[in-house]
């Protein structure tokens, strides 16, 4: 159905082209799903554009090579031929839904308009259709959700809407860039399973495009691995998890947190590309041994019973409408312990971090810092006390000014907080503080843009310990970076919390790498706790039905053997 030959994709750089799609080949049969994976910068998403003739125009071409669809060039179409072709037989869903549909367009309406715009349907029918399309990608009240509006809807809702939108025309080839990127683990896999139903149901082909091998397997009969612009392995799903010839495709095989084993350090990919994997495992008794001396000194962190509730009110006379974000929620952090707080998008996680941290106010409850109640602080008090509890964002880049240098970022709460006597030397201090996270003193004068996703993380780790804090909330602060990035900045923290420190309560909803990096492990689910202990023993044997489904939910090395061994 689809050839891909020789494809070399140039973009423009200082008034002349440079090729970053280098000679790459593959092809697609028909009702198969092929799964191109590799890191951010690798060319996948850049290769998919082609495809879809959305290349931006002035600043790239196609260099060389060709892409036959269905016997048609597709390199020699004009604008007006591909828009009969994209959306219509070629279809894609982009990986962030939110930026990909209009806010100010309601869910329906902007599915129906693909319907208007590629078949003879009436206004009546074209609904119908959409409301079909609905029901089929397992939207909720299908006649609800038709008139609400894109940030009305949880984020796999919105994903739904997508996948509902490049199916609406029945398509031969459906492109999925990073579907399930920063979902949820158990939303992941309703919507691979979705994906694959629909596949089976109308036998189109699905390239799937992720930087995550594990969730790859799940889905693809044949994988293309690609690195720095070039594939550098293909082949049967089998071949390519069985028996991985090319040094990338073990290591991005290996960069994710194993359930099974616990490493001391994650291995990365210049790891194995330099052969320098440290496989020290870190023993039950070691956890043990450690725990003992953790839990034998007094809490840094008392939470008691805390609720949140948010009000609200049904219409302009109407009742007034309440809702507990968080409910009756108590647990104790200690000293140089690792905090895991996992559960599902609007379980109350991020919530409760904002509690904790003062930005967001209890409506009941304590909250004890070094035995303080600090949901009794004054403003001046909650000033200082901001030096000692930290926060770590999920997205660096919104989280930095784009207008100020890096390096003055950092040192900005050096100054807010009157650390060190003068401004050369913060300077001194934020320039050590980069090339502790593995960034380089000549960075201090570059701006956000300048720099990638997993740099951006390592500049917003650096401003969180420029202040020397006790205890940093780290909220989904690896969830949407690439796997081998995420191993970088987890090994990362744990040196640093070594070396500092510091005490972690560890946010997010992928319970592989919060298992990975916790010595306690909470579970939330619907603003209460579903289940709390030691990471390792609440994996291996989970009293709630929840947490079995969250585990179930995980891509597992033994399950993508088990597939392939069929």
């Amino acid at each position: 159905m689809l050839k891909v030959t020789n494809l070399s994709v140039a973009f423009k750089k200082e008034n002349a082209f440079t090729n970053v799609i280098h000679n790459i080949s593959y092809s697609v049969e028909t009702n198969e799903i092929i799964g191109i994976v590799g890191e951010s910068g690798s060319g996948k998403s850049v290769s998919s554009l082609a495809l879809m003739g959305l290349l931006p125009k002035k600043i790239s071409n196609i260099s060389s090579g060709s892409i036959s669809f269905q016997d048609q060039e597709l390199t020699q179409l004009s604008e007006k031929e591909f828009r009969r072709i994209r959306g219509n037989q070629i279809s894609m869903i982009f990986q962030e839904p939110m930026s990909s549909l209009n806010p100010s367009m309601k869910c329906g309406k902007q599915v129906l308009e693909i319907l208007k715009a590629h078949t003879k349907l009436t206004t009546k029918e074209a609904k119908a259709e959409v409301l079909s399309l609905f029901e089929k990608v397992q939207l909720p009240e299908p006649e609800v959700l038709y008139n609400k509006y894109p940030h009305q809807i949880s984020g796999g809702q919105k994903q739904r809407v997508m996948i509902a939108m490049a199916i609406a025309c029945k398509p031969k080839l459906l492109i999925a860039d990073e579907p399930t990127t920063a979902l949820d683990v158990t939303v992941q896999k309703e919507i691979i399973k979705l994906l694959k139903k629909l596949q089976q149901e109308t036998n189109m082909s699905i390239i799937f495009i992720s930087h995550d091998l594990a969730l790859v397997s799940e889905i693809a009969d044949k994988v293309v691995v690609m690195y720095k612009g070039a594939i550098v392995e293909q082949g049967s799903a089998a071949t390519i998890f069985n028996q991985p010839q090319h040094t990338y495709t073990k290591a991005l095989l290996a960069s994710r947190p194993s359930l099974d084993v616990r490493l001391a350090k994650l291995p990365t990919i210049a790891d194995f590309l330099n052969n320098t994997i440290d496989n020290t495992i870190v023993t039950a008794q070691d956890r043990a041994e450690k725990h003992q001396q953790l839990y034998s000194q007094p809490p840094l962190l008392e939470v008691a019973n805390v609720e949140k509730e948010y009000l609200g009110q049904a219409s302009l006379f109407g009742k007034s409408t309440s809702f507990k974000a968080v409910n009756d929620v108590s647990f104790k952090v200690y000293e140089g312990e690792t905090v895991g707080l996992v559960g599902e998008s609007g379980c109350g996680k991020s919530t409760l971090g904002n509690a904790i941290l003062q930005l967001d106010k209890a409506t009941a409850g304590s909250i004890r810092y070094r035995g303080t109640d600090i949901t009794k602080l004054n403003s001046s008090q909650i000033k200082t006390l901001r030096k000692e509890i930290q926060l770590i964002f999920q997205d660096p880049y919104s989280s930095l000014n784009p207008r100020i240098a890096v390096g003055n970022a950092i040192l900005e709460p050096m100054k807010v907080h009157g650390l060190y006597e003068n401004d050369a030397q913060r300077k001194e201090r934020v320039i050590a503080l980069l090339e502790r996270v593995g960034l380089e003193a000549d960075h201090y004068n570059r701006y956000p843009h300048e720099f990638s996703g997993g740099q951006r993380q390592r500049i917003g780790i650096a401003r969180t310990i420029a202040l020397q804090p006790k205890l940093i909330i780290c909220d989904e602060s690896v969830s949407a970076l690439d796997i081998s990035v995420q191993a970088q900045v987890l090994n990362l923290l744990n040196e640093l919390k070594e070396n500092f420190g510091f005490t972690y309560l560890f946010i997010s909803h992928d319970l592989a790498v919060v298992k990975y990096m916790s010595d306690q492990l909470i579970v939330m689910n619907k603003g209460k706790i579903e289940e709390i202990g030691d990471a390792d023993v609440i994996y291996a044997n989970p009293k709630s039905e929840y947490t079995h489904k969250l585990i179930a939910a995980i891509p597992k090395e033994n399950a993508i053997k088990k597939r392939f061994r069929k």
